[in-house]
């Protein structure tokens, strides 16, 4: 009989329950199986609950942001040996197809490639994973760095990273970043990386935007119910705009609020997940000029990830807000989901 263990486990649309599941094994010679020591609750998980995810498939363990310890190994898996501590990447990619050849990882044509853990097949928020394409999903953790520390690297932190990197950012530029909560914080840290003039955030709950001024992830917060977003990116502009524009918020307006505050010719990124079709109003942009760019993260710079949080220079440890052991996880997502005691990131230990 094979070993349970407990699991958050997507049961219908609306529901999630934890159980008893058997222990993964390895299926293919690329897998491995990670023993999860930090998993966290993302929104992308809420998204799932609410049947916003039409991949996801009921009855799979959920969870795509963990870390732990290397349990087994296939016999293909190069790089890496039992109890090695590692990150487990959102997406798994084959490495080898068109699109991972070139970069574009979460388009990996592989049946098990893509957003697939804790989506299409058994995720993280267990006791043990099986981490398809192992080779490419799973990376070292630097000495010195604590599970606390790395266990953003695969998801939030690259999607962060992805964003950052694409959005073309130069010295000096006004960046604006639409959206306070976990993966707005990540990118706005990845941001400064590029060295920009100034960041804004754009949020309406004021104490993420106290936690995103703290801890010096952004210069200046602007609260849209309380204050005009693009009054304030002219007056800081000279009339233009945000040469930088990114969308981390998924509500029901913020697209429109990222176009609008844009200066012409600007590049607006799309990294939030829409619950519902946005309308791209090209007569009100007309002139605008405007590039956008979207898509899901492209999270194939872990390592760099990693480094950087070696040397202090990506710190996402002050996001942690709760934590709670796996056994109590339908209480911490009662708390996630509705934004309870302030909130920002859940982790789970099993």
């Amino acid at each position: 009989m094979n070993k349970q263990m407990n699991a958050v486990v997507y049961k219908k649309n609306g529901q999630f329950v934890l159980k008893k599941r058997p222990v993964p094994a390895i299926l293919n010679p690329t897998d491995a199986i990670v023993k999860v020591t930090l998993t966290s609750i993302c929104s992308s998980d809420i998204h799932i609950k609410h049947g916003s995810v039409p991949k996801a498939k009921p009855g799979i363990i959920v969870g795509h942001e963990m870390v732990g310890e290397i349990a087994a190994l296939g016999r293909d898996v190069k790089g890496f040996s039992i109890k090695d501590r590692v990150t487990v990447n959102v997406e798994t990619f084959c490495g080898h197809c068109f699109f991972c050849e070139r970069g574009f990882v979460n388009n990996c044509t592989d049946q098990d490639g893509g957003w697939a853990l804790g989506c299409r097949i058994d995720g993280g928020q267990c006791e043990y994973v099986r981490v398809p394409y192992a080779e490419n999903g799973l990376n070292h953790i630097p000495d010195g760095v604590s599970d606390e520390q790395a266990i953003f690297t695969g998801d939030i932190l690259s999607t962060g990273f992805w964003g950052a990197k694409i959005s073309e950012i130069h010295a000096g530029d006004t960046v604006a970043v639409i959206g306070a909560g976990p993966t707005g914080l990540c990118t706005m840290l990845c941001c400064r990386l590029y060295h920009p003039a100034r960041i804004i955030a754009i949020d309406t709950d004021p104490f993420r935007l106290a936690l995103a001024k703290k801890e010096g992830m952004a210069d200046i917060t602007v609260n849209p119910q309380t204050e005009n977003p693009e009054d304030i990116l002219k007056s800081l502009t000279n009339g233009r705009g945000a040469d930088v524009v990114l969308e981390v918020a998924g509500g029901t307006d913020t697209f429109q609020t990222a176009w609008k505050i844009a200066r012409p010719n600007a590049i607006v990124c799309i990294v939030a997940l829409y619950e519902q079709p946005q309308i791209l109003p090209l007569p009100d942009m007309y002139g605008k000029n405007l590039t956008f760019k979207t898509g899901g993260v492209d999270g194939c710079d872990c390592d760099t990830i990693l480094r950087l949080i070696a040397q202090g220079k990506l710190d996402t440890t002050s996001l942690i807000t709760h934590r709670f052991s796996l056994a109590n996880a339908l209480e911490a997502y009662d708390l996630f989901e509705h934004k309870k005691d302030h909130v920002i990131k859940v982790v789970l230990k099993p």
